[in-house]
């Protein structure tokens, strides 16, 4: 059965060459710029906005995200002051769809089946939780899709071809493609390989792709046209605002 995620992403792609799914951390540098930020990215036409919960040990992240999630920590936001945020977020942008993505000690210690129920209750379409392979998470999938929630799972270069079959058979909404081996944060080399990697992905599943990790300007979004469905970004929004404030993000938005 599609999500409707799922067919939501696909209507919208009927009128956009690609998607724009941005990222940000929670409590970072604080709740109110992290209110202007999502602000102007709904204002600019993001479809999708994936909040980061922080956790201590984000193993998929590079430093510039794992910085973020630290001090976020260390100022002391907490799961509950997410959820009420997301819920916020939620009401007052409708054109967008949005994501918890944490870790799974997160999800776990706050019990697997009362933060799902919890983040469908506040509006949001799904979660992405890159800790957790399929094989560890079945109760996860089952809870999120009964709720109808999509459960995003990830593909990997190192993906063999069988493997990301199996994978996007679990998961729905979308997969979330890693454009290389790595944390977030590296610049990603658009070649061959990546094109390749991309046709690989494509032929695995019918779930519109999602391609992130190291994207980070308009000429990289530009390439992607034709070979993926949504650009994601992350590191790139979070440098911006820390170096030009959060007024800096509609028009960086734009500009993609």
């Amino acid at each position: 059965m599609s999500s409707n995620l799922e067919q939501e992403l696909k209507n919208r792609l009927n009128s956009k060459p690609i998607l724009l799914m941005t990222h940000l951390v929670l409590g970072y540098p604080s709740l109110a710029v992290n209110r202007e930020v999502i602000r102007q990215m709904a204002a600019n036409g993001v479809d999708c906005i994936e909040l980061q919960i922080p956790f201590s040990e984000p193993i998929a992240d590079g430093p510039v995200i794992l910085k973020a999630s630290q001090e976020s920590l260390k100022n002391g936001i907490s799961v509950e002051e997410c959820f009420t945020f997301g819920q916020e977020m939620a009401a007052h942008y409708p054109a967008v769809r949005f994501l918890f993505m944490t870790y799974y000690n997160i999800v776990f210690k706050y019990g697997e089946e009362a933060f799902l129920r919890r983040t469908k209750d506040i509006g949001f379409c799904g979660t992405i939780v890159p800790d957790l392979p399929p094989e560890e998470g079945q109760t996860y999938l089952a809870t999120s899709k009964a709720l109808g929630l999509a459960p995003v799972q990830f593909f990997t270069p190192t993906s063999s071809e069988e493997r990301m079959r199996e994978v996007a058979a679990q998961g729905a909404g979308f997969v979330y493609c890693v454009a290389r081996r790595g944390v977030t944060g590296q610049q990603t080399t658009f070649d061959d390989n990546l094109d390749h990697y991309l046709a690989r992905c494509r032929r695995a599943t019918d779930l519109p792709l999602a391609v992130g990790f190291g994207i980070s300007n308009r000429a990289d979004v530009a390439l992607l046209v034709g070979k993926a469905d949504m650009a994601v970004i992350g590191t790139a929004t979070i440098k911006l605002v820390d170096a030009q404030g959060p007024e800096a993000v509609g028009p960086f938005i734009a500009g993609l």
